[in-house]
């Protein structure tokens, strides 16, 4: 999820809620494969103070996640926050308290630098209008994949690290199966809790 109107300064100042990222790796992957995934909450004063790491959870399931459809799920009111998989009263990922401090005080950022959410509520920037976004990404070099590991076929500071990566097709293009492969999605629900039915309460409850 990302912030709609970015009222408080570019990424990562306004915010951004992942509520589950996975590699396709192998089971055997050893950063985490199709059996694991990771929720975080993206926040600094600048793109260089991101604190994501104070905010960032990971679930390693039984089996490949792409056995099934999952339900990822993502609770949010003005007090906390919570991501899960399948059943929020079982299997909660991430945990976010917004009543004990602000995102500023959370980050140990110095008092003399400039805070972006001074005079809100402590669950700036978490307290804005966020949307979805659903996307399947290929390869990185931000260290998502670290060098070295599992036969990677290029590297972070490669400046042709995408040629590197088509260069290698032989490698891992037999492994693309069809829709064994593919990002499958069967439903997304969102609601107000307010707005949402008795049945609806009773169901998320």
């Amino acid at each position: 999820m990302l912030p709609t109107n970015q009222e408080y300064g570019k990424w990562p100042a306004s915010g951004e809620i992942d509520i589950m990222e996975s590699r396709g790796n192998d089971v055997s992957y050893p950063n985490g494969g199709i059996d694991t995934f990771g929720s975080t909450l993206h926040w600094g004063t600048n793109w260089d103070t991101n604190q994501y790491q104070k905010t960032h959870k990971e679930y390693k399931y039984k089996e490949s996640l792409g056995k099934d459809f999952h339900t990822y799920g993502l609770y949010w009111s003005k007090d906390k926050l919570y991501t899960y998989l399948d059943d929020e009263t079982t299997t909660k990922v991430l945990e976010v308290d917004f009543t004990s401090e602000s995102f500023f005080t959370r980050g140990g950022y110095p008092s003399a630098m400039d805070n972006p959410w001074i005079n809100e509520d402590n669950s700036a920037p978490f307290n804005r209008e966020f949307h979805l976004i659903l996307n399947l990404a290929v390869g990185g070099t931000n260290a998502y994949f670290p060098d070295g590991v599992g036969g990677k076929p290029w590297t972070n500071a490669d400046s042709h690290s995408v040629n590197a990566f088509w260069n290698a097709k032989g490698a891992w293009y037999n492994t693309w199966q069809g829709e064994d492969a593919a990002l499958q999605i069967d439903w997304i629900k969102v609601w107000s809790f307010d707005d949402a039915t008795t049945e609806e309460k009773a169901t998320f409850l």
